[in-house]
């Protein structure tokens, strides 16, 4: 039987459909070791320039061992084609997943892309190799950001079923997963077109019984509704929120066509702090138009807002987005300079915050990294934990630790 190896790039919801994918496998053998794969899946990332490069570089290397390459995800949608000329096995669309293993079996070349508008069927279950479980609850996105590609590669947002969520989450609990995450391209949307809502989703959720503690991807501000804001004092939910700016100078906030205004974004972030939230969100560096009179203002709003937790990153031109017809006018010297400033502030942010906030931590232990077992607290902070006994995927709380600058630690 010949062996079969997953890999996959990118953000949470590309671990589910992976998993998803390896439900469909039945005449393959499921190999961790991609060495010995005779098929490699690559469930591939397009979110950036340096996204693509490395599964870019990642394809030449499976090419060189001899193995066949099947591209999957974001980027068999930008990147297919061009890939598939230069001689990949195949390429797999989003609408095809449940296709994989007879296409396989036709052990010829295929391009299937499918159409961006369908939705999953099958639910995972189980994941190999993690202490939390990952649920999509939605695909696609609605936005028009003027530098995002994802739109055009997961298509419009459309809702799961949450019957089959709910089902998926009750096996998932009776399988030994206490901790979920809900992801997808933007869970905010999540209902909209079902006439739902994501707080609705959320308190059904949770009320399963086995279900300790349930985990956001990324929200945007103007999706925390009413039905959101009554969910926030329960037990269950994440004591972090992920919710996106992606820019604090509001000049720059049109410029990017996005949807939230600074100001009353600052409101948002401000009443959450207040209910004793920590705080991420995105941001990007650089972007066409971000002046020195703009960056000037951006840094000093961005000070005001208590965020805890930066995904920041440095502005990447894609292809066939408005962004990619402005000039350019911040060099990438500067754009990372300028990312380093905020960075240290979030950093700073976090110590605090947790200095602050110093009471009893709730902990899901992941892994063992050299002499530290690792995991976050109910905050999505990391705790590093010394002890003698094998505390892999157990629950710990923990009131005495050290607070240091990279996280807490603590002895048991």
């Amino acid at each position: 039987m010949q062996k079969i190896f997953f890999k996959t790039f990118g953000c949470r919801t590309n671990i589910y459909d992976t998993e998803l994918l390896k439900s469909y496998i039945k005449d393959y053998e499921i190999t961790n070791d991609e060495e010995v794969a005779d098929i490699v899946v690559i469930n591939s990332c397009t979110v950036t320039n340096s996204a693509d490069s490395g599964v870019r570089n990642y394809i030449n290397g499976v090419k060189r061992r001899g193995a066949k390459v099947i591209l999957t995800g974001c980027g068999a949608v930008s990147k297919g084609k061009e890939l598939f000329a230069s001689g990949i096995f195949g390429v797999l669309g989003a609408s095809k997943k449940s296709d994989l293993n007879e296409l396989l079996k036709q052990e010829k070349p295929f391009f299937e892309l499918g159409n961006l508008n369908s939705v999953d069927k099958n639910i995972v279950t189980n994941y190999e190799n993690h202490t939390k479980a990952f649920i999509k609850i939605q695909e696609g996105c609605n936005f028009n950001c003027s530098y995002c590609i994802i739109p055009s590669v997961r298509g419009r947002a459309r809702s799961m079923d949450e019957a089959m969520i709910l089902k998926e989450a009750r096996i998932l609990a009776q399988n030994g997963y206490n901790e979920l995450v809900l992801t997808g391209t933007n869970i905010g949307s999540y209902g909209k077109d079902t006439n739902s809502s994501l707080g609705k989703l959320l308190a059904n959720l949770g009320k399963i019984s086995g279900i300790r503690r349930i985990r956001l991807g990324s929200i945007e501000p103007s999706q925390i509704d009413e039905s959101f804001r009554e969910i926030l004092k329960e037990e269950w939910l994440e004591r972090h929120l992920h919710i996106a700016l992606q820019h604090t100078s509001e000049a720059m906030l049109k410029i990017m066509r996005r949807r939230n205004n600074a100001f009353s974004d600052l409101e948002l972030f401000n009443e959450l702090s207040s209910l004793g939230f920590a705080l991420g969100t995105d941001y990007i560096v650089g972007h066409p138009g971000e002046s020195e009179e703009i960056w000037a203002e951006a840094v000093e709003n961005f000070k005001k807002f208590p965020i805890t937790h930066l995904h920041a990153f440095v502005y990447s031109p894609r292809r066939d987005t408005h962004s990619a017809t402005l000039k350019s006018d911040v060099s990438g010297d500067v754009a990372k300079a300028r990312l380093k400033v905020l960075q240290g502030i979030a950093f700073k942010n976090n110590e605090n915050f947790r200095k602050k906030h110093n009471g009893a931590l709730k902990i899901l232990v992941e892994q063992k990294n050299g002499d530290f077992y690792e995991g976050f607290d109910q905050f999505y902070n990391k705790a590093k934990i010394s002890s003698q006994n094998d505390i892999t995927k157990e629950w710990l709380e923990v009131s005495e630790y050290e607070i240091k600058p990279d996280a807490n630690y603590a002895k048991i």
